[in-house]
């Protein structure tokens, strides 16, 4: 493909995390991991828009699935590194809406 037809990093990016739901959890689970029922409470998705969505983001690498088979046992969901890189352009966006945005 020529550099011309290439399309910009911004897209490409967008693409990798621009769904509404995915934007959400990955905000969501800034500097904490959740377990799948504080997700669904946290964001108020439903269990199988969550399922969908955190598998999406563990198959790009943005989330961590974490299974601790003490009792309880339980599923933990946190950001991998990829992902983590992201806050601050979460806290771009934010100070930009609280700008802009009424």
């Amino acid at each position: 493909m020529s550099d011309d037809k290439k399309p910009c990093n911004i897209i490409e990016s967008f693409d990798l995390i621009g769904s509404k739901w995915r934007l959400i959890i990955l905000n969501d689970l800034q500097g904490k991991e959740k377990r799948f029922n504080e997700l669904k409470r946290s964001t108020d998705a439903s269990s199988r828009t969550l399922s969908r969505v955190l598998k999406e983001l563990q198959q790009r690498e943005l989330v961590n699935k974490e299974m601790v088979e003490e009792s309880p046992i339980a599923t933990y969901y946190s950001l991998t590194e990829k992902g983590a890189s992201l806050c601050p352009v979460f806290e771009e966006i934010e100070a930009w809406a609280e700008k802009w945005l009424d």
